[in-house]
Order: structure tokens, then sequence, then C-alpha cells
């Protein structure tokens, strides 16, 4: 069994950001699979298999935390126990935005420190351990003047979003990749200069396709027109939070 987290903060108005572009590829995970993703007390859990190299399948979920950014640690610890996985450098990834990278660019890391992601972070303390595989997803850096949490809780700009879809899509590759194979294949797939998006990319070209919308989203009420629709956590009741979690940060 193996666990792909995407992180994210819960409610519609996160939805869009910068910081849930972790959720975005999960949710691009499920789709592309046919995952209907369940609520749980603590977030919202899709479980699905694929065929892995030696023919055989490999069980895997895909995990959206409930809580606030820097309250991550606490769902994924929960969902790693009650998948029976004991090893997370060998059977969790986690995806996550990057102010340290252009924007759409991956990188996939095996271990290392949170860099300031305070997602990363507790996840990382809660499973006291630095040895957790990611995929790293530049959201870059802020303008001139402007705050990084700002940065990072605003939306992409227009036109930013053919290379987030790409780079979404990409991302879902690679997870899937990492899955199928191991981190050691999806870090020489996908960090390799000839996957990396171009300029062209991150300049606006016109992706392909329809943007990627989850089944929970699919099967729920259309929201308003003049609200956009792209997670399922737009649709879905807020999981509920212990009184500790009530003075969690969305950053």
């Amino acid at each position: 069994m193996k666990l792909v987290v995407g992180l994210g903060n819960p409610g519609p108005q996160y939805a869009d950001t910068r910081h849930n572009v972790g959720f975005r590829v999960v949710e691009h995970m499920a789709e592309a699979m046919g995952l209907a993703f369940v609520t749980r007390a603590d977030g919202w859990l899709a479980r699905g298999t694929l065929p892995g190299e030696d023919g055989s399948e490999v069980a895997f979920a895909l995990l959206e935390p409930g809580t606030f950014m820097n309250r991550s640690g606490g769902p994924v610890s929960a969902a790693l126990a009650e998948l029976g996985i004991t090893d997370p450098a060998r059977d969790l990834l986690v995806v996550y935005d990057d102010l340290d990278l252009p924007t759409a660019r991956l990188r996939i890391r095996k271990k290392g420190g949170a860099g300031g992601h305070n997602g990363l972070g507790d996840i990382l303390a809660a499973l006291d351990t630095r040895d957790v595989p990611r995929i790293r997803f530049g959201v870059g850096r802020p303008a001139e003047g402007v705050d990084a949490v700002d940065h990072v809780l605003a939306p992409f700009e227009r036109a930013e979003e053919a290379a987030i879809d790409a780079g979404v899509a990409e991302a879902a590759e690679a997870a899937r990749a990492f899955l199928t194979h191991g981190i050691d294949v999806a870090m020489n797939r996908f960090n390799s200069s000839s996957r990396e998006l171009g300029a062209a990319d991150r300049g606006g070209r016109k992706s392909e396709g329809q943007p990627v919308q989850s089944p929970a989203a699919a099967r729920a009420e259309p929201p308003p027109a003049h609200e956009p629709s792209r997670s399922p956590l737009r649709h879905m009741p807020e999981a509920p939070q212990p009184l500790a979690q009530r003075i969690a940060r969305p950053f």
C-alpha cells in the first residue's frame, strides 16, 4: 500500500490558490483513474489499484488533509496507520507548492527538510523523520512588495493557468510513476531537463482538453455562476476539527 498526499487548505476560499496546487494534483489523479474521494473526520481519501512493473497490483490511496496547512501532520499520520504503511521513505509521497521554483516547474526529492513549508514541516515533525519523498511544484516568487503569505493564498494569474494545468498533469504522471516504479524512477524521469516545462508553456500557451474536476465535484450541486469550480472541497462539508485545530493557519 502506498499513499500520495496533496497539500492544501479546506474551504472554497482557498480552492484556487497557489497553496492548494497539491490538492489539484491528487484530484487530477483521481479523475484520470475514476476514483471518488470519501469524506473522513480529518480530510478526504480515495483508494485504487494500478498494475506494477512486475505485473502485480499496487494498492494506493490519495489523501487531501481536512485541516489547515500547518496541521497536515495529524491527518497524514492517521492515514498511514489506517492503511498499514510503516515505511514512509518507500510508500509515502507528498505533493506541495514551492515558492523557490519557477511557476509549474517540478522537483522530486527522496528526503530533506521542509524548506520553510509549514505543511510539509508538520508532516516531518509528526512522523519524526526527514525521509519523506516529495514533489515540489513551483508557484514562483511574489512580485516586489507582495508578502509571501499573500502570494500563496492568492489564485494563479489567468496567464499562468495553461502552464499550471500542464504542470498538474505532469505532477500527476510523476506521482503515478512513484506508485508503480518507486521514487528513483520518478526522479530519473521527471527531474531531467527534457521533462521541464519550457518558456512557451509558462507564457500562457493554450492547453489541450478541459479543466480537471474530481468525481466528487461532478456529483455535487453546481456553484453560483460567478464562482469558479475546481476542487471537490467547494462542495464537501468542512471536516470537523478538534479545538486545537481552531488556531491553525492556512500557510
